[in-house]
């Protein structure tokens, strides 16, 4: 009920922008589990929309060719990042799509730049999008929210990955997922990126009416080449 109606705006975007074979999607690790850098290749996951399988080609090649990131399903279990994001590209793309789950708990600008170069690799001669998951300030005044959170929309937009990180530090913002969505930023950029937009920016306090209190969210559109 907070981050859906950010998201949909992103996803409104995907829509018109035809339909992917795979779906990259990284999310940070909540809960602990699992190794640093974790992503599963085989199988299918299921949500009331039904089954996406898992494309274990790219999955694979991923797994091959980064330093950081190991083949386990522990940090996918309980974990939500990766997973809020599947019921929407089932209601675009049905069984059509398939995914690529990536959990990311070593939020460092050197994995980062790991995984963006394995996955820009593995990707660059497919029908393929990156998705990265991730809230931002958490449970803080909403006019802090957004002071805060206005610093980080900005790397993005400049498509700064390796700022992102730094400004994340700085400003001691509590987003979830730095790493997902700076590695996104780093992939795009080996991706020959050509533009980047935050399309939407809400926090929980336009849902609940509590601004003492809130957590922010971003909904952004990045086109390489």
């Amino acid at each position: 009920m907070y981050s859906g109606p950010v998201a949909c705006h992103a996803y409104a975007e995907l829509a018109k922008d035809g339909k992917p074979d795979t779906a990259v999607i990284l999310g940070p690790n909540h809960t602990g589990m699992g190794s640093g850098v974790s992503i599963q290749t085989e199988g299918e996951w299921i949500t009331p929309l039904g089954t996406v399988e898992i494309d274990t080609a790219i999955a694979k090649a991923i797994l091959k060719k980064s330093r950081y990131i190991e083949e386990d399903s522990a940090a996918q279990e309980n974990e939500h990042s990766v997973e809020v994001q599947v019921p929407m590209l089932q209601f675009l793309y049905d069984k059509s799509v398939r995914i690529v789950p990536i959990v990311i708990m070593l939020q460092h600008l050197e994995v980062c730049k790991d995984l963006s170069a394995a996955i820009a690799e593995v990707v660059v001669e497919r029908n393929a999008i990156i998705i990265a998951s991730s809230d931002f300030t958490h449970y803080e005044p909403a006019t802090v929210a957004h002071e805060k959170d206005r610093y980080a929309m900005a790397n993005i937009e400049q498509i700064k990955g390796d700022e992102l990180m730094r400004t994340v530090e700085k400003h001691n913002i509590s987003m979830c997922g730095p790493a997902p969505v700076a590695t996104t930023l780093l992939a795009a950029n080996r991706r020959g990126a050509r533009s980047s937009r935050i399309l939407k920016y809400a926090t929980s306090g336009d849902i609940t009416g509590d601004m003492n209190s809130v957590v922010g969210y971003a909904a952004a559109k990045i086109v390489s080449g």
